[in-house]
């Protein structure tokens, strides 16, 4: 159960990463670096489906990696590669198989710009994927979110493109 004020409306935060507004839940913690914990529990809970069969599905493990990319590359922090982004490039417009992008070579993290500075502002958060859940089904909602991040970063996108291309010849 959420937080109230003294009106008793519910306690609201700021995310940090991708600026979405959400309910305070006490207790909760985040696992993920950039993010609010209320930020970073929807996406938990939003993906839970996608995660329960990407271990039996090709194309929900294949969802998972771009939901998961799109999330990422809202939450980078400072000085830390740009990897997520370039795994939306390698996603998006080389149609690259996401395993390979996320090798565990570190190939896509060595190519990563380090000194990028994300959007000021997102398109799309993962608070809008999950308040569209109830009339457009998840896969559409993904792609399109996936699409409206990498559109977002697109001050950025010689340098990530460069990136890619430098993850795939090395």
């Amino acid at each position: 159960m959420s937080r109230t004020d003294a009106a008793g409306h519910p306690e609201t935060s700021g995310c940090p990463g991708c600026g979405a507004v959400l309910a305070v839940v006490p207790g909760l913690a985040t696992d993920h670096p950039g993010a609010s914990p209320s930020c970073a529990g929807l996406f938990r809970v939003t993906v839970r489906g996608l995660r329960e069969e990407a271990a039996q599905d090709l194309r929900a493990a294949a969802l998972l990696r771009l939901a998961t990319d799109a999330y990422d590359a809202q939450h980078l922090l400072s000085g830390t590669p740009a990897a997520a982004p370039v795994r939306l490039c390698l996603e998006l417009e080389r149609a690259h198989d996401p395993r390979p992008a996320a090798a565990p070579d570190g190939r896509v993290d060595q190519a990563a710009p380090r000194s990028l500075t994300p959007p000021a502002h997102w398109t799309t958060t993962v608070a809008d994927l999950a308040a569209d859940l109830d009339v457009v089904d998840l896969p559409a909602l993904v792609h399109a979110w996936a699409d409206a991040v990498w559109h977002d970063w697109a001050p950025a996108h010689r340098e990530l493109r460069a990136a890619a291309d430098g993850a795939l010849t090395s």
